[in-house]
């Protein structure tokens, strides 16, 4: 997990820099329905390579937000990520975006 000491001294610096990124936070939007698998994930997010999806997942999971669990009686291995109780606080932050998207939409009508 993060340290304290190498985060920004801001607080918003801080979230941005966790999850501020256009596919952390599609990615989260998705895990906030339930656990998925890479797959799944790979394929509700249209556009995102192999290679970004798993590099935001693995930091998303360094930095405490997500859990990855890994199911080895199957074959192949069943690997599911979900949000971490950490991770869920991220809801409210969500929520307000996604109401503030529609406020904006609405604007422009």
């Amino acid at each position: 997990m993060i340290k304290r000491k190498d985060l920004p001294e801001c607080p918003a610096s801080t979230a941005i820099e966790l999850v501020g990124s256009k596919w952390k936070l599609l990615i989260l939007r998705s895990l906030l329905q339930r656990p998925h698998r890479f797959n799944e994930i790979k394929r509700a997010l249209s556009g995102i390579s192999h290679k970004i999806l798993a590099s935001s997942l693995r930091s998303m999971e360094n930095d405490g937000i997500i859990s990855r669990s890994v199911d080895d009686t199957v074959k192949p291995p069943k690997v599911e990520y979900s949000l971490t109780e950490l991770g869920l606080t991220l809801k409210p932050l969500l929520s307000a975006m996604e109401e503030w998207g529609k406020f904006y939409k609405s604007q422009l009508d």
